[in-house]
């Protein structure tokens, strides 16, 4: 791997050069094969150390210093510098994997069959909302434990079952104030469309 080749963009020789300020395109083919390294590079560490010099290269560049009219080039090197750092905190963060679709058999005396829903989401939002409806007792009065019920769900769902409380432990770690991400913005998705609702219901008066 060329651990040098962001810095061989058309968007670093037009910097190098600081005389054309017509910077989208360049900015955009730059942003896009960052995007396309961290995507698609089968070497993670590899990708990490790439992005590690372009980092230092573009925090230290000497166009971030130039005069007043050149400044459209310097707000550029701060977007992509920006953007860098962007991507290398989405590579250091742990990946969800997606869940597995249950598998169904075409013997007509397996029982099991297909559930006509299937979860798309992410696989921790699943089991964020699995412990709040846990947490809320509103299933067989909260006499159900977990472990019966979040592989109830899950068949409901479409998903073979998962370690539940392997993904409570990361959404336990998380730092915002507020760690149920999901459910957060389920609530203000509802709230949202109530309204939306309710202006559509003015309208029509």
């Amino acid at each position: 791997m060329n651990y040098f080749l962001l810095a061989e963009t058309d968007f670093f020789r037009r910097i190098n050069e600081a005389g054309d300020c017509n910077m989208e395109k360049a900015y955009t083919a730059f942003a896009t094969q960052v995007i396309e390294l961290c995507i698609g590079s089968p070497d993670t560490n590899r990708t990490i150390i790439a992005l590690a010099y372009i980092e230092i290269e573009l925090q230290h560049h000497p166009v971030r210093n130039l005069p007043e009219e050149k400044k459209e080039i310097a707000n550029y090197v701060s977007k992509a510098l920006s953007f860098v750092r962007k991507m290398q905190k989405f590579l250091a963060a742990p990946q969800v994997p997606p869940l597995t679709p249950i598998q169904t058999s075409t013997d007509n005396t397996n029982d099991n069959t297909a559930s006509p829903l299937q979860w798309t989401g992410n696989a921790i939002d699943l089991v964020e909302l699995i412990y709040g409806i846990n947490e809320m007792g509103c299933i067989n009065n909260g006499n159900m434990p977990l472990k019966q019920l979040a592989p109830l769900l899950y068949k409901i769902f479409g998903v073979e079952s998962k370690d539940c409380y392997r993904f409570y432990i990361d959404i336990k770690r998380r730092k915002n104030e507020s760690r149920t991400y999901f459910l957060d913005k389920m609530q203000e998705k509802l709230n949202e469309k109530m309204l939306r609702d309710e202006e559509m219901e003015r309208m029509r008066r």
